[in-house]
């Protein structure tokens, strides 16, 4: 079984409110996220909170099973990711989708193309590329869950990545939102054609 974490702690300083709660789709970005992994082949889910915990829970229809709150998010991306493979060593996923919160704008097909990549290949990190450019969402075999728990906090995943280059798998796709990365108003309007409320 594949398990998705969403990565969804951050202060969202640059945007000036929470991206999670940023309107996308039907509902938000990371209500859109959630859904989405939870129509897709992928077995659990779980989002990890920090900053503005609590406006985002009110904000979404999320089981409060699936969310995980994570005190020490000012440390990094990386603390988040160990707090939502803590979440999930109950369940002992044979892999994790790393999700970011801020890069939304990606299709279930794509999921399924990750997905089907690992599931047909011995690869342990499954990377989507546009263009030649890497992208998220990431996936990490369980094999590595150890290296990502020791991973230095100020590199964070991708000291995984350069340090076992040849367990990566590029899987191209012609999806804009592998390399989306919404950080700021100016991304989301490029977005979305508009600027957030």
């Amino acid at each position: 079984m594949i398990a998705a974490v969403i990565l969804a702690a951050g202060k969202s300083e640059r945007m000036g409110r929470p991206k999670a709660l940023l309107p996308f789709d039907a509902g938000t970005f990371l209500q859109h996220l959630y859904d989405l992994l939870k129509s897709s082949s992928v077995g659990e889910v779980r989002v990890v909170l920090g900053a503005q915990a609590g406006e985002i829970k009110a904000g979404i229809d999320i089981p409060e099973r699936d969310i995980v709150i994570n005190p020490d998010y000012e440390k990094g991306m990386l603390c988040s990711l160990k707090a939502g493979l803590a979440a999930l060593q109950g369940v002992s996923p044979e892999a994790v989708l790393l999700c970011p919160v801020d890069h939304p704008n990606i299709p279930l097909s794509l999921i399924e193309l990750i997905a089907g990549s690992f599931r047909s290949s011995k690869a342990e990190i499954i990377i989507p590329t546009r263009a030649g450019r890497r992208g998220h969402p990431v996936l990490f075999a369980s094999s590595l869950f150890g290296e990502l728990f020791a991973a230095p906090l100020d590199v964070g995943a991708r000291h995984v990545v350069y340090q076992y280059p040849e367990k990566v798998l590029e899987v191209e796709t012609a999806e804009p939102g592998v390399i989306q990365d919404i950080d700021a108003p100016e991304d989301y309007r490029d977005l979305t054609g508009g600027y957030p409320g």
